[in-house]
């Protein structure tokens, strides 16, 4: 899609908005700029959006090669690998770039929202997140959604989260089966971090936990939910647009050509 197609241009508000959103609701511990080009970094956790360079102006891509040698010593001495993540913000001349350097390209994912209208919060029970971040990082460590060695890291980034955050677990028989995190920031409900374990899949219990963490969103003044979930995961695909998501963007991830 081009620079100048309309459609894009259209489209480039609602992905600013989102993308902020994404960054105030899931923080890396560092953010740097270079230009209108942020480097995120986080020491205790290797995920990719917590490790990555996000270019926010498609008209920002001057001195790629420079830049790209700046921010790969600063990846270095975080221990992580060079990553950008590519949102419809990003240049299409750092596209061509990254491509005639032999950039590999992965890890797509979709960016969907929907109204939090009747119809999609029909039948959501109310539940109260926990108040307490260990206890809900023990239950996504339980049912296998975060290894425990990534405990502290991620304990430092629910800490780190500005906007107001409910935690919410789903427990059968007094063990948790599935959780999430739904940060509300203003008039926007994220979701984050959907997981039920391997054993529990298909029973409907992420159903039942989004619709109430959206509930309490929604309560505290949300208006439209959203979220990122990968394109091969099917049944997560499957399960949003039955509740009323649709994709606005999508993005990818890019790394040097190994080798």
């Amino acid at each position: 899609m081009q620079g100048s197609d309309p459609q894009r241009q259209n489209l480039l508000p609602a992905v600013r908005r989102l993308e902020a959103a994404g960054f105030r609701a899931w923080p890396a511990s560092s953010v740097q700029y270079d230009g209108l080009w942020a480097i995120r970094l986080t020491g205790g956790h290797p995920a990719k959006r917590l490790n990555s360079i996000n270019p926010l102006d498609p008209a920002d891509h001057g001195n790629m090669a420079e830049r790209i040698e700046r921010a790969a010593g600063k990846f270095e001495e975080c221990g992580r690998p060079l990553t950008f993540r590519m949102s419809p913000l990003a240049s299409e001349k750092l596209t061509e770039h990254l491509d005639s350097e032999g950039w590999q390209r992965f890890g797509e994912s979709l960016v969907m929202q929907s109204d939090l209208s009747k119809e999609v919060l029909d039948g959501a029970l109310p539940q109260e997140p926990l108040q307490d971040a260990d206890q809900y990082v023990s239950a996504a460590i339980e049912i296998g959604n975060v290894a425990a060695s990534l405990r502290p890291g991620l304990s430092e980034v629910i800490a780190g989260i500005k906007p107001e955050a409910g935690m919410f677990v789903l427990e059968e028989g007094g063990v948790p089966v599935s959780t999430t995190i739904c940060v509300r920031d203003g008039d926007l409900a994220g979701i984050f971090e959907v997981a039920t374990s391997k054993e529990q899949r298909g029973r409907g219990h992420a159903r039942r936990l989004l619709l109430s963490a959206l509930k309490w969103a929604q309560h505290r003044g949300a208006k439209r939910a959203w979220l990122q979930v990968e394109a091969t995961n099917g049944p997560a695909l499957q399960l949003y647009r039955s509740m009323g998501f649709g994709e606005v963007y999508r993005y990818h991830y890019r790394q040097p050509a190994r080798g």
